[in-house]
């Protein structure tokens, strides 16, 4: 037991009951009169008090167990009984000495005392007047000390009266707050006329700091100590306010769910008795219901039926609840076995194909053969059935088809989809793969997670109401990666035949079938799709439109479109092929369609506004007219090529483009001086060393180009390749510039209606390259005639339209010696360099 002295937990009226009761056995206490207004004597026993402030005019109950403190009592009680009471500064001192005690203590008389069987003596201690130590006398055995009485004001003053009747009104509110203060206190508050006891006596009884009660122990007068104690007792009515409303609050609460349990088994026992069944049992019998009709595969019924019988035993309250109602929802909704019947007409598919497409041949070959092929599977189902004898056990038969697009923009990939769906009779459906980077947007979410909801694949099965639609993924080359994990990897199930006829979706955790699902995916380039995806899927190509293709897509499909949506009539507004053409070569410069389409509609609204004025009533269209309704052409290619070309050192080179195919510039030009060789034009590191390779094949052939060998020691070479704002790269520019320097250097021009694309080596080979038809399309768009390509892509030409190979002279180049005679002038305008 420590040195000090703590507050027993027993009230004042229960002390002294025990000590009455004690009294009897112990006989070595006898009380003082009442009435006897006691002597301070000038030196008194310091007893310390931890946690405990004892005022004067209040009985506290005490207990001693320490040694020192109990010798201490023994000493006190054979004689006046008085003693000082002085609280420690810090509670959690064992042995407080004269430093560790405020100086304000209280005067205090032993009334009752008795010893318990656990050692310690138990103290009914009663408060008689405030005293201040002057000096200590001793601390052994015990604390002793000279003293001083404190005298203590009293004023009967209005504002004191106010004061009074504040403090006893907050002390009622708080002691109906605090059950444990006795009401006998309650009573003699109400009735009590000295200030000052008041303030005591409720002091003595509210939960006070150890600092707060010392300082209104200090205090002299007693309307500071009424205002100190009205602060005190503020705060403590706002803590216990506040506990009991968040209590009733709680307790609201607990008796509002009662009453609703309460209810719904009153509810669930009125529906027995008029044999019905309750909310949850409809509901649960309407699940299983569904689950019988869905067609589900045998694992998935499997689990759907567990969750279900989870979900019957759980109460409608429960959040587990709407979590497994939420996933039977989407197993029962989701269309197992809802499919659509295949046209597999051939005939009909190719007309509804060349019905909304101009062209594609290779693609619309593609889809009769997969119709025709489902067709005879169809057809000999019953034969193959019986042919046991070549049945493959570990590859299973292919249902779907895994078909990407690759192409420039605008030249119909994403319509295609619609259009194949048409003619196969099946349900289409489009989702963009542009910018996702989240697997889970394909695979979905754990049904752990709040809020979990499965892949974009199964929510567009269950949007479609079929499982085998046609689905088109549009711009799978735009896919993401980030931390959140790789969707093009969470693909490789979907477009996999092989595999995905299981797919399991994180959210739903239960096989799918996908064979049966057409799907179309796009790109405009094939290299940022990864390998692994890209082995999976039957790549087709498509590639810019010719003119005249361009011309007969607007006749046929664009112009059309625009009167309807303009709000014209068919008989209000006529394009003459000559301004179809006129439009594709001046104002347009695509691969695709878009920007023509944009540029009819913009003629159209021309019309429109006129024949809204009353101006017009019938517009024919033609080249002259042209200028008037779209302005000023924007491309003129064909002059741009003469004029560029018409000196030593600029080649036309042809390039490949995400967008198309595109006219390369390269220029050459030589200044006297010392620092070599440099390029320009943002090339990439690939082009430039197709940069160095040219110069030095050309000063290795320097005496057989007639090219002064000293030449090179006393200029500088600049080689630039507009747009310098555009990054290139690539080796296919090779021998457009190894004819460029060779130009410059010889000082004969290069043919204006020549361009020309291939890779080259220190032999001077010419080396095939990628993007033939795209850059021959391009050159044919632009208006030259002869191209020159490496003679091993030959085979390439097979894929030009005929109409473009019979518009074109073609130079089949093995070496740079082929090119540059087919390129270069005969003779020079100029003297060559030396």
């Amino acid at each position: 037991m420590n040195d000090q002295i703590e507050r027993d937990e027993l009230n004042a009226a229960e002390a002294e009951n025990v000590a009455e009761e004690e009294d009897i056995k112990i006989s070595d206490a006898t009380e003082p009169s009442e009435n006897e207004e006691p002597e301070i004597p000038s030196e008194l026993p310091i007893l310390p008090l931890r946690g405990l402030v004892v005022y004067p005019q209040t009985a506290i109950p005490l207990t001693v167990g320490q040694p020192r403190s109990m010798k201490l009592v023994d000493d006190v009680v054979g004689g006046t009984r008085l003693i000082g009471l002085f609280t420690a500064k810090n509670p959690e001192l064992e042995t407080p000495g004269p430093d560790d005690i405020y100086r304000v203590g209280t005067l205090a008389a032993i009334h009752r005392l008795f010893r318990a069987p656990d050692g310690t003596i138990r103290l009914l201690v009663q408060g008689l007047a405030r005293i201040e130590i002057d000096e200590y006398l001793a601390e052994e055995p015990y604390l002793r000390a000279r003293v001083h009485p404190l005298a203590e004001s009293v004023e009967e003053t209005l504002e004191v009266e106010a004061l009074t009747r504040n403090v006893v009104d907050q002390f009622t509110r708080l002691a109906d707050l605090v059950p444990s203060i006795p009401s006998e206190l309650i009573s003699s508050a109400l009735n009590v006329e000295d200030p000052l006891q008041l303030v005591y006596a409720v002091a003595t009884y509210v939960r006070i700091d150890l600092e707060e009660g010392q300082k209104l122990l200090e205090l002299d007068d007693v309307e500071g100590k009424l205002r100190s104690l009205m602060g005190i007792l503020g705060k403590e009515l706002e803590v216990l306010e506040l506990g009991r409303k968040i209590q009733t609050e709680a307790q609201t609460e607990m008796e509002k769910m009662q009453r609703e349990y309460y209810l719904r088994e009153q509810l669930k026992a009125i529906q027995r008795e008029l044999g019905e069944g309750d909310e949850q049992a409809v509901e649960v019998d309407e699940f299983r219901k569904k689950i019988a009709e869905a067609g589900m595969p045998e694992e998935a019924e499997k689990e759907a039926l567990r969750e279900l019988d989870r979900l019957s035993k759980l109460p409608i309250a429960a959040a587990e609840y709407g979590v497994i109602r939420t996933y039977l929802d989407w197993l029962t909704d989701f269309p197992w076995s809802d499919r659509t019947e295949d046209n597999l007409n051939i005939a009909h598919a190719r007309k509804v194909l060349d019905e909304d497409h101009y062209g594609l041949k290779d693609i619309k070959e593609r889809i009769l053969e997969y119709l025709a092929v489902r067709k005879l599977r169809a057809e000999r189902a019953d034969e193959r059935a019986e042919d046991d004898g070549h049945k493959d056990y570990v590859r299973r038969e292919r249902q779907g088809a895994i078909l990407c697009f690759v192409g420039p923009p605008g030249v119909g990939k994403t319509s295609l989809g619609a259009s194949i769906a048409r003619a196969m009779g099946r349900k289409f459906t489009r989702m963009s793969l542009g910018g996702v980077r989240d697997e889970a947007e394909i695979r979905g979410f754990r049904r752990t997670y709040v809020g979990a909801m499965p892949g974009r694949i199964i929510q567009t099965l269950r949007r479609v109401e079929s499982i085998n639609p046609v689905i088109m993924l549009d711009e799978i080359d735009k896919l993401g990666r980030d931390f959140r994990g790789d969707p093009a990897s969470a693909l490789l199930e979907v477009l996999d035949p092989e595999q995905n006829h299981e797919f399991r979706d994180h959210y739903l955790d239960v096989a799918v079938d996908l064979s049966e699902v057409l799907f179309i995916t796009t790109a405009n380039e094939l290299e940022p799709i990864p390998g692994p995806l890209r082995d999976r899927m039957e790549i087709i190509q498509l590639s810019g439109y010719t003119e005249q293709e361009k011309v007969e897509i607007a006749r046929q499909y664009l112009v059309p479109r625009q009167i309807r949506e303009n709000g014209l009539r068919t008989g209000e507004i006529e394009l003459s092929t000559d301004a179809l053409f006129t439009i594709v070569r001046d104002y347009t410069r695509e691969a695709g369609v878009r920007t023509l389409e944009r540029e009819i509609g913009r003629a159209a609204r021309k019309v429109v506004t006129r024949i809204a004025e009353g101006i017009d009533e019938h517009v024919v269209i033609d080249k002259a007219k042209l200028r008037d309704l779209l302005g000023n052409p924007r491309y003129g290619y064909r002059e741009e090529i003469e004029e560029r070309t018409d000196r030593p050192g600029v080649a036309t080179g042809l390039a490949w483009t995400p967008v198309g195919g595109e006219v390369l510039f390269v220029e050459a030009a030589r200044m006297p001086g010392g620092k070599g060789f440099q390029y320009t034009g943002q090339l990439g590191e690939v082009m430039q060393e197709s940069a160095r390779t040219a110069l030095s094949y050309i000063r290795s052939q320097a005496q057989s180009l007639g090219i002064d060998s000293g030449l090179f020691e006393k200029n500088d070479i600049h080689l630039h390749v507009p747009a310098g704002a555009v990054p290139k790269d690539g080796p296919s520019a090779g021998v457009t510039m190894a004819v460029a320097l060779a130009s410059l250097l010889t000082a004969r021009p290069v043919r204006s209606h020549v361009a020309m694309t291939g890779e080259i080596t220190l032999r001077g080979k010419v080396l095939p390259v990628g993007g033939i038809k795209d850059k021959v399309l391009a050159a044919h768009r632009l208006g030259v005639d002869t191209v020159i390509i490496p003679k091993k892509n030959e085979n390439d030409l097979e894929d030009l339209p005929d109409e473009v190979r019979n518009d074109l002279h073609f130079v089949l180049a093995e070496t740079v010696d082929e090119v540059l005679t087919a390129a270069l002038e005969s003779e020079p305008v100029a003297a060559p360099m030396s």
